[in-house]
């Protein structure tokens, strides 16, 4: 991110100076008529763009057309006294370096790391008066295989193997996330000293196969078969499988048994924060505060920040060069460069002048794949759900698994397949993929005196509802009723205790966040829209047809992210 805003900044002739004072980042501000840089979008891509860019003396603004900043990752009181991290909801894939190199901790990111991490429980009939089993994983790899023996001894053996395969093959494909692709148009088209600059693209690749070594076919086959035929190599217990099957393909419209469900499984786990590889946390405050954070690191080195400022369109010159933006309201302002973090159908399709975009890329734009399964539902409760298989203390603290991701419906990977099946043919899952999170167990800031905010990340609903029916409020209900259902039957009394709740849809995340299809990815994480085909051949990256136009979202290569779990 920094070697590209510096590259940014030399295209914007400025040298990197002392910082400037601290900007005003409201709605009511002045827009001057003339910047550097413009940032389509607040959420946290387009302010750790502006962040960077500032700091390199880059004379930056913001433009956001919501009244918060933060796109996905923010904090809302939707129920009066309960904020809600209303899309995003965990942290993770934020790159280490923009941690450190932004001080987001001096600007006041504090994060909850959370062990353990991940609690599934079982739907165990006949059991009499025996506690259903769960499956409970932490960083403790003892306790993670005494977890795992009450299901297989076999699968308790090989789960540390399994991890330290997993982590090799983060260790070699992690730089990738922050260097350019491969500039394969150089090799075909540059100059012979263009040709060995772009050499240095290859360094990455070669490392990683340095890496890997004669185990390169076993981690193809990561990156390529469906995480079922990965994990049946690997383990036999059903409830451990589809735990692990649940990174693979969480926020996609993709199953357990479809091709590529691997590579999604290890962008989940590539992540990290304060120097645990995998770590996952809920920040303090909710995810605005990461936004906030990230907003302060801009705008006290002088970067301007506006909301309710809505970008209509791209401005170019008669050269074919960026020449600003035309906002909402009819205002012009000039810049040398545009940066947007909008998903690339927004940026290229809505924003951008037709006539300076090659056909072709237009129709790859118009084609990529935005299927999204996820509905998120955010819930006020009045006390902690009470599951059969971990009771809750007497006083009704928070207990260690009320801190993890709980997987409900997650038995095994069919469950997860049927569910799938039901939104293929236009129909919300009968048994959802439920993930549930509890960030107000570790952070009692989120809600009043013994109430919680819980999360609830399910999928598969389809955007488009079978038999011509439309996802207004009766469907919405609908669907959420028999979410509530489901948690019912793994924590009797759930129901009972919800004070209010925030249903967002497909179509929903679409219109009040901007993501495509509801697509927390703005696009698919499909092999054929990864890497330099991100968001299409030959276009990736930073590098888009229009001289001066660059993409900083998460439908770009290389990319920031917080998680989907992170809709990013």
């Amino acid at each position: 991110m920094a070697a590209s805003c510096r590259a940014l900044s030399r295209v914007v002739g400025v040298s990197p100076g002392p910082a400037g004072r601290r900007a005003h980042s409201e709605a009511g501000g002045h827009v001057k008529a003339e910047y550097d840089a413009v940032v389509i979008g607040a959420g946290h891509n387009g302010l750790v763009a502006a962040a960077y860019l500032q700091r390199l003396g880059v004379n930056t603004v913001v433009f956001e057309r919501r009244h918060v900043i933060g796109g996905a990752a923010v904090t809302e009181e939707i129920i009066p006294g309960f904020k809600f991290s209303r899309a995003s909801y965990l942290l993770s894939l934020l790159r280490p370096q923009i941690y450190t190199e932004l001080e987001l901790k001096k600007h006041g990111l504090r994060l909850h790391l959370r062990n353990p991490h991940s609690f599934t429980p079982m739907l165990e009939e006949g059991t009499g008066s025996k506690v259903p089993r769960s499956l409970l994983l932490g960083k403790d790899m003892a306790e993670n295989q005494k977890q795992i023996a009450q299901f297989s001894q076999k699968d308790a053996q090989a789960f540390p193997r399994y991890e330290e395969f997993m982590s090799r093959l983060v260790l070699a494909i992690d730089p990738l996330l922050d260097a350019a692709p491969v500039d394969m148009a150089a090799f075909q088209h540059d100059s012979l000293l263009q040709r060995l600059k772009a050499l240095s693209t290859l360094k990455p690749l070669l490392k990683a196969g340095r890496i890997l070594g004669a185990q390169l076919p076993q981690y193809y086959q990561v990156l390529t078969a469906p995480i079922t035929k990965v994990l049946d190599q690997w383990f036999e217990s059903e409830p451990l499988k589809a735990t692990l099957a649940t990174d693979a393909v969480i926020g996609a419209m993709t199953s357990p048994h479809t091709p590529g469900s691997g590579y999604v499984l290890l962008h989940h786990v590539m992540g990290g924060l304060e120097g645990r590889q995998g770590a996952w946390a809920y920040v303090q405050g909710g995810m605005g505060a990461l936004s906030d954070a990230i907003a302060s690191s801009a705008t006290v080195h002088g970067a301007s920040i506006f909301t309710e400022k809505t970008v209509a369109k791209v401005q170019v010159n008669r050269e074919g060069r960026v020449q600003g933006v035309v906002l909402q309201d009819g205002l012009e302002v000039r810049s040398k460069v545009v940066l947007s973090s909008a998903p690339p159908q927004v940026t290229f399709l809505k924003l951008t002048p037709q006539e300076w975009l090659p056909e072709a890329f237009i129709e790859r734009i118009a084609q990529l794949d935005t299927q999204s399964p996820v509905t998120k539902i955010n819930v006020a409760v009045d006390k902690l759900p009470n599951f059969l298989a971990a009771p809750n203390s007497p006083r009704g603290q928070p207990l260690p698994h009320h801190q993890c991701s709980i997987h409900l419906n997650c038995e095994n990977t069919l469950l997860l397949h049927q569910a799938f099946e039901d939104a293929k043919g236009g129909l919300p899952s009968h048994r959802p993929m439920i993930e549930l999170c509890i960030p107000s167990s570790l952070d009692p800031t989120l809600a009043p005196p013994g109430c919680h905010v819980i999360s609830l990340f399910t999928q598969y609903t389809p955007y488009t509802l079978a038999g011509g029916k439309i996802w207004d409020e009766q469907e919405r209900n609908a669907y959420a009723d028999n979410v509530f259902d489901c948690i019912e039957a793994y924590a009797p009394g759930f129901k009972g205790s919800v004070v209010g709740r925030d249903i967002l849809t497909p179509p929903d995340l679409e219109r009040v966040f901007g993501l495509p299809g509801g697509n927390i990815f703005h696009c698919a994480m499909c092999l054929d829209q990864l890497y330099f085909a991100r968001p299409a051949p030959l276009h990736s990256g930073y590098r888009s047809p229009l001289w001066g136009l660059y993409l900083c979202g998460s439908g770009a290569h290389p990319g920031t992210h917080s998680h989907p779990r992170s809709m990013t």
